[in-house]
């Protein structure tokens, strides 16, 4: 295996973050017949097919590892022009991170705008449920997650953030339309929900523990997949549903939304997974969720 070139590794991101050649062409200002005599040189070196010539284009299995290390090297560079234009403000860096659609939602943005406003970074935020966000860092895709997962991916460090609480609500309405009482679990799971999408287990982990295993099967599904627009959907009656208590809170008080189980919660574990890669980018970054979800989430223990 030869010796990666730097040209090749930028042209091979370009490739897959603009998922075209044309594309990436256009990016690096270079032909699209240059693109490909690099990353056919970059599969010479490497001894592997790296992109599958889809439409999108994809990266292999092999793609995936060399584009870890592309990104590793974009970071490390940035970094050093960072250090040697401190005073001079050149540049934004595309910094890839993972993050669920509720913290996204409540907390995680507020935690890291303190960098957009200092300049330099330039978020490429991927929505992904926080018990899959560890794909996109095994795939090279992002470089740090903020995960359900407490194992470390390989190559990565990780820690925990803090634990959201989810509350079971839905509007006055809705209860009163399905005649449901607080313990009652059978009127629960007939009553229709909300879902994000059908990965998504919350609404159907509360229906088993109120009614038991079986009761989760023919309950009617609304599948809303924006944070947002799902919180307006209990609002506006369409289902019932656990919600963040950070966006539910001010309709509770309101009398909007109603809780179906006072004083009970689901909670939720979040960790941040990040390259264990010395940067001085990443580490900002990492201190701000951290300060952010100190401030949001709630501990947990960890025994």
């Amino acid at each position: 295996m030869s010796a990666f070139q730097l040209d090749h590794l930028q042209t091979l991101l370009a490739v897959v973050e603009e998922a075209s050649f044309d594309a990436a062409a256009r990016r690096l200002r270079v032909t699209p017949s240059a693109v490909s005599q690099r990353i056919k040189a970059l599969e010479q070196a490497s001894g592997q097919i790296l992109l599958q010539r889809t439409t999108p284009v994809m990266p292999t299995e092999a793609g995936s590892i060399v584009l870890r290390l592309a990104r590793q090297v974009s970071l490390l560079e940035a970094d050093a022009r960072s250090a040697l234009h401190a005073d001079k403000g050149e540049g934004w860096f595309p910094l890839a991170v993972a993050v669920n659609a509720d913290s996204l939602a409540t907390w995680f943005l507020e935690a890291v705008s303190p960098l957009v406003e200092a300049g330099g970074v330039a978020f490429d935020i991927h929505r992904e449920d926080q018990e899959h966000t560890t794909s996109l860092l095994r795939s090279g895709t992002v470089m740090a997650a903020v995960t359900s997962t407490s194992d470390a991916v390989q190559g990565c460090s990780v820690e925990p953030l803090g634990a959201m609480r989810y509350l079971a609500v839905c509007s006055p309405r809705f209860r009163s339309d399905h005649a449901i009482v607080p313990g009652d679990g059978s009127a629960l799971a007939r009553a229709p929900r909300v879902d994000f999408d059908r990965r998504d287990e919350l609404q159907a982990e509360f229906v088993r523990r109120a009614a038991g295993p079986a009761s989760v099967a023919l309950q009617p599904r609304h599948f809303v997949p924006t944070s947002s627009d799902f919180a307006r959907a209990v609002v506006l009656g369409f289902g019932w549903a656990m919600l963040p208590e950070q966006q539910c809170a001010a309709e509770i008080v309101s009398g909007r939304l109603i809780e179906l189980a006072p004083g009970s919660f689901t909670e939720v574990r979040l960790f941040w997974q990040r390259w264990n890669l010395a940067s001085t980018m990443l580490d900002s970054v990492t201190d701000a969720v951290r300060r952010g979800a100190r401030a949001s989430l709630h501990p947990f223990d960890q025994s």
